[in-house]
């Protein structure tokens, strides 16, 4: 994704796109915190414009996780109706799995990391952004609550290193942004927690 030169002017369909993401996810809490999700997704969106995302970029982070967590295919579909191909695409490219129940999580963690190789910028740069969002969390956390807050995750400490350290190689493959910089320094900073 290219750098614009001017400066990204949000409309109606962004006001839309964040009541339909705070609809669709109400209810729901950060995992192990009582935040609301959607103070994840607007967090998502705010990285993808700092890092010149356009208004279908960061309408497809408000949305990034509707899909896996709201719906399925339809869910998709109407993803597709009211914000567009583009978005539905991006939004498509986030999803880690369609099956319910979902699928072992080492099993799904290791297909979206293959998805990755091939995934186009703006589905990346949308991706990179949430796993900045999560690792800055979990890191945050991890400071305040120690070593419990492994316990959250399903890869545990081990895995959630794994995986995050196996994101950041497939970012890594294509030309650096500052989103991909922001998770390389912040993987380093999980490692010094796991003492690599």
């Amino acid at each position: 994704m290219k750098a614009r030169k001017n400066p990204t002017q949000l409309t109606r369909r962004f006001e839309q796109a964040l009541l339909f993401a705070t609809r669709k996810h109400a209810g729901q809490m950060r995992k192990g915190t009582p935040a609301p999700y959607i103070s994840h997704l607007i967090a998502v969106a705010g990285l993808v414009l700092e890092a010149g995302g356009d208004e279908d970029l960061a309408i497809a982070a408000l949305l990034h996780d509707v899909v896996e967590d709201c719906g399925g295919k339809p869910m998709l579909k109407e993803v597709r109706r009211r914000f567009g191909k583009r978005v539905a695409k991006v939004v498509d490219g986030c999803t880690d799995t369609y099956e319910t129940p979902k699928p072992a999580w080492k099993k799904r963690k290791k297909d979206y990391i293959r998805h990755l190789r091939t995934a186009n910028a703006d589905v990346r740069l949308v991706s990179a952004a949430d796993k900045v969002h999560n690792l800055r969390h979990i890191l945050t956390d991890y400071r305040e609550d120690g070593e419990k807050i492994w316990e959250r995750f399903n890869g545990k400490r081990e895995g959630t290193v794994w995986y995050y350290r196996a994101l950041l190689n497939q970012f890594q493959r294509h030309k650096p942004n500052r989103v991909v910089n922001q998770l390389s320094r912040l993987v380093k900073e999980l490692e010094i927690l796991d003492g690599k």
